[in-house]
């Protein structure tokens, strides 16, 4: 494990720096809680600073120097102090002493813990701070007595005092992927940072803790914390520090508050005096937050929760689980979230005995995509007697928490218990749902179909049919899953959860085909009936996510993408280890970072999305996919390459409906190894593939790879009568009639102007794509431009150099042939030559750097410009700029 790297706090680093060396600055103190980082901050400031011109005294004062005169300065003065000098006098020396040794130079002082000097130190500071050529930096610790000559500094307008606030989320997440070298799970890394209120110090302990207990796991290169809370003697020793004693009452408040928060105020009061919830708030340990027209009940900070449970003894914490249970059910469970909390209660304090609770709670629990808690709970009713309705849900909950053989051992356990249409209707979907995509069995397919013919029921039959629907849709037999889909639509008798799943079926196959419109229309008629299905079917929601993310990726709208990203079921599923719903969500968000040109990011969360799916098999091949191309467009062919295996090994064969993002993947991976014929046959075919299987929605984003490989007037599909083929370009513009969106057109007009080797729409098109947010196509249009431009020996490539610049300046490290195309086969020699020429250095200081004659560098100077088609150093940057791998590195 790395040191504590210092991120984040710019915007303070900067100010702190600027009281210092501007001339309008004064001096500066952060004032914060304990461990927020104040005083790293200072030294990383104070270190930023030349000596040669400052003269800089740092100091740390402590508890223990704040009772001796001047101990708080004991590192500044020295020990052979004047002797006879008034208080007044002394000062006066101490601070003439410090102007002789600051020699000319500005003084500055920086003191840690401000707070704890004792007074003559204090005094003599704010007399260095009235110094012209000196300026006084500092932090403070919030809630401590300070003396008044400290005080006095900001309220004599001598410096400024800056609160210095917790880490952001982003900041956290930064913290720990610079300390763990390498990125967090995004999951972790928002539970640590709740857990730790942005506060570098209890992160670390909390860090500290989670590796040296083995909790910290790293897979494809993310870091995932398990979630069991680890707490070191470090960190409960720091916790009860701030905590402090506690007197019976206040405990009572303080635990009462760790088991149940958020608890309403009038509830707590119930069971507790009112005198003693006032002392908590008042110490600092509870606080009271508005939430609707309740007064809620939080403590200060969620680890106060954490060391309050973990001490309290476990005769104590089941009573006074059981008195929350107690005190809820006398005033009456009205908010919907209360039912659940007292079934935790009732549980977790032995007093659960209604199996009824206990299954709605993890039906609720499950509503909300927490998966481990539904699972405890539908375990416990399974366990109370709850029968085949228990027995069902946690079947249903141990799919999603990719333990498919646990699933079926319940099935088993009540297949003698299924005597209605009722029970075998859902019997057989849930085993078939854990049968099919769990444990990765086609058969499954007939053997429900087979089945469902026992059931007399039209409604428990319309809930298989649907199922079987959204099955052959995966298997890739759209004929039979639009036939059953459309069957369980036009049956009255069909379920609001059936009906929905099947609309669902129907939009992932319109997205596929390319009709946008009717599948938008499909996917909003589901979310309209959200509230009348997600109790029955909550998994539904992934259908739907699917649906809509195919249509979304299709049609290159990467603001909605961003919509759903950032949508509620994202933070839900992630919280609550929902992993087919938060890894399906980051692979679409790697793929609008991808098309974005953020290369970084599409790796990054690519990697996360794998990492997130490593132990089900529905989406890990999607998820390699993505890392592949994200791979690829970094350039980087053997990371690629890797990936794509690893696609190849994961995806499941019942998901075949997710072929044609694996194959396009391929497609990119062996363009990125060099072998474009091999790529352009390759796509060529997956091209005709689709096109027979009706998918036009992707036949679209294949054709326009074609193009981008400059074989816009490449030969696809069947032979016409003529005995001629169509070209990619007039496929496309066919296309434009069958797809729908503003994107069609414009690919269609990409693939024209390359056939018909005109730079103006090449470039016009590019401004197209931008304007959509493609960045990666659009830079791909214009390198195609310039690449025509040179090819004509056309003196005004200029703009079209600039806007490339433009395009790429926004993206991360990316090569695609393309762009890989513009680059010329400069010597090492050469770009090193081009590079410093292009940041003006004279020819006369080149050859001195470099060891060379002036005229050496001026025939280096000579080949560039003639590779490069430019005319002198004029253009020489705006084309560097233009090319990746400008700063002539490897572009590959």
């Amino acid at each position: 494990m790395s040191r504590w790297d210092f991120v984040g706090r710019t915007d303070e680093l900067n100010r702190l720096l600027s009281a210092v060396g501007s001339p309008e600055g004064r001096g500066l103190l952060f004032s914060g809680s304990a461990g927020v980082g104040k005083s790293r901050l200072l030294r990383e400031g104070v270190a930023a600073l030349p000596t040669d011109r400052y003269a800089i005294w740092s100091v740390s004062a402590s508890a223990t120097t704040a009772a001796l005169p001047f101990g708080g300065l004991v590192q500044v003065l020295p020990a052979d102090q004047p002797q006879g000098l008034s208080p007044a006098g002394i000062l006066r020396w101490a601070v003439d002493l410090l102007q002789e040794q600051a020699a000319g130079r500005t003084i500055v002082l920086a003191i840690d813990d401000a707070h704890l000097l004792d007074s003559p130190s204090a005094a003599l500071v704010h007399l260095i701070s009235r110094a012209e050529n000196a300026t006084v930096l500092g932090t403070l610790r919030n809630g401590e007595q300070i003396p008044l000559p400290i005080r006095a500094l900001w309220t004599d307008d001598l410096v400024d005092l800056v609160e210095l606030g917790p880490l952001s989320s982003a900041e956290t997440t930064g913290l720990l992927a610079a300390i763990l070298d390498g990125p967090v799970d995004a999951g972790s890394a928002d539970r640590l940072f709740r857990l730790s209120a942005g506060n570098p110090l209890l992160l670390r302990e909390l860090v500290l803790a989670a590796a040296g207990g083995a909790e910290l796991t790293r897979t494809y290169g993310i870091w995932k914390w398990t979630g069991r809370l680890e707490l070191a003697p470090s960190l409960t020793d720091l916790i009860d520090t701030r905590i402090g004693q506690l007197t019976p009452g206040v405990r009572s408040v303080v635990e009462l508050v760790a088991f149940g928060e958020p608890l309403g105020l009038q509830l707590l009061e119930r069971a507790v005096e009112p005198t003693d919830v006032e002392t908590a708030e008042e110490r600092g340990l509870i606080s009271l937050v508005h939430d609707d027209r309740r007064l809620n009940v939080r403590l200060a900070h969620p680890l106060y929760g954490e060391v309050m449970r973990r001490q309290c003894p476990v005769s104590r914490t089941r009573r006074l689980q059981a008195t929350l249970a107690d005190l809820l059910e006398q005033v009456g469970k009205r908010r919907r979230d209360d039912l659940l909390r007292v079934a935790v209660w009732r549980l977790d304090s032995g007093t659960a005995q209604d199996p009824a609770l206990l299954l709605d709670a993890a039906a609720q629990a499950f509503g909300r995509y927490d998966v481990p808690l539904a699972t405890r709970l539908a375990r416990a009713a399974l366990e109370a007697e709850g029968g085949f309705d228990a027995a069902e849900l946690l079947a249903t909950i141990l799919m999603f928490a990719d333990r498919p053989d646990e699933a079926i051992e319940v099935l088993d356990s009540v297949a003698g218990d299924v005597r209605s249409d009722r029970r075998r209707s859902r019997w057989l979907t849930v085993r078939g749902m854990v049968s099919y995509w769990g444990l990765s069995r086609e058969s499954t397919v007939e053997e429900i179909a087979a089945r469902s013919e026992e059931l007399t029921d039209l409604a428990d039959l319309a809930r298989v049919r649907a199922f079987e629907a959204i099955m052959r849709l995966h298997r890739l037999d759209t004929t039979a899953a639009l036939r059953l889909a459309q069957g369980v639509l036009d049956r009255p008798a069909a379920s609001v959860a059936a009906r929905e799943l099947a609309r669902c079926t129907i939009a992932h196959l319109q997205a596929a085909q390319g009709r946008f419109r009717r599948s938008a229309t499909a996917v909003a008629r589901v979310q309209a009936e959200a509230a009348r299905w997600r109790g029955d079917m909550p998994y539904l929601q992934l259908a739907m996510e699917l649906a809509r993310g195919t249509r979304l990726a299709l049609s290159g709208d990467l603001a909605g993408i961003d919509a759903i990203v950032a949508d509620e079921f994202a933070d839900l599923a992630g919280a609550g280890d929902f992993r087919l719903g938060s890894g399906y969500l980051a692979i679409l968000q790697a793929y609008a970072a991808r098309l974005r040109g953020q290369s970084d990011e599409a790796l990054k969360t690519s990697l996360g999305a794998c990492a997130v799916l490593a132990t089900s098999r529905v989406y890990a091949g999607l998820a390699h996919a993505e890392r592949a191309q994200a791979a690829a467009l970094r350039g980087d062919p053997l990371h690629a390459a890797e990936a794509m295996a690893e696609a190849d090994r994961t995806h499941a064969p019942g998901m075949a409906v997710l072929y044609p993002w694996l194959e396009q993947a391929r497609g990119a991976v062996l363009a990125a190894s060099g072998d474009l014929p091999g790529a352009a046959k390759h796509l060529g075919q997956l091209a005709d593939r689709l096109r027979a299987d009706g998918l036009t929605g992707h036949e679209v984003l294949v054709l326009l790879d074609l193009v981008r490989l400059d074989q816009a007037a490449a030969p696809v599909g069947p032979t016409c009568t003529d005995g001629s083929r169509r070209t990619v370009a007039q496929r496309l513009t066919e296309l434009c009639e069958q797809v729908d969106g503003v994107l069609p057109p414009l690919l269609a007009r990409y693939a024209r102007a390359a056939v018909a080797d005109s730079p103006t729409d090449l470039l016009a098109v590019a401004e197209g794509l931008a304007g959509l947010g493609l960045t990666v196509y659009a830079a791909d249009a214009v390198a195609m431009a310039l690449h025509r431009l040179r090819q004509s020996r056309s003196a005004t490539t200029g703009p079209a150099r600039e806007r490339l610049a433009a395009l790429l300046g926004g993206c991360d490290r990316i090569s695609t042939p393309a762009l890989r195309q513009l680059r010329p086969a400069l010597s090492d020699r050469e770009w090193e030559v081009a590079r410093l020429a292009a940041d003006g250095v004279t020819s006369r200081a080149i050859a001195e750097r470099l060891y060379l004659s002036s005229r050496t560098v001026e025939n280096h100077l000579q080949r560039v410009y003639s590779k490069l088609g430019v005319a002198g150093r004029a253009e020489l940057r705006a084309v560097l700029r233009s090319m990746p791998g400008h700063d002539g590195g490897d572009l590959a």
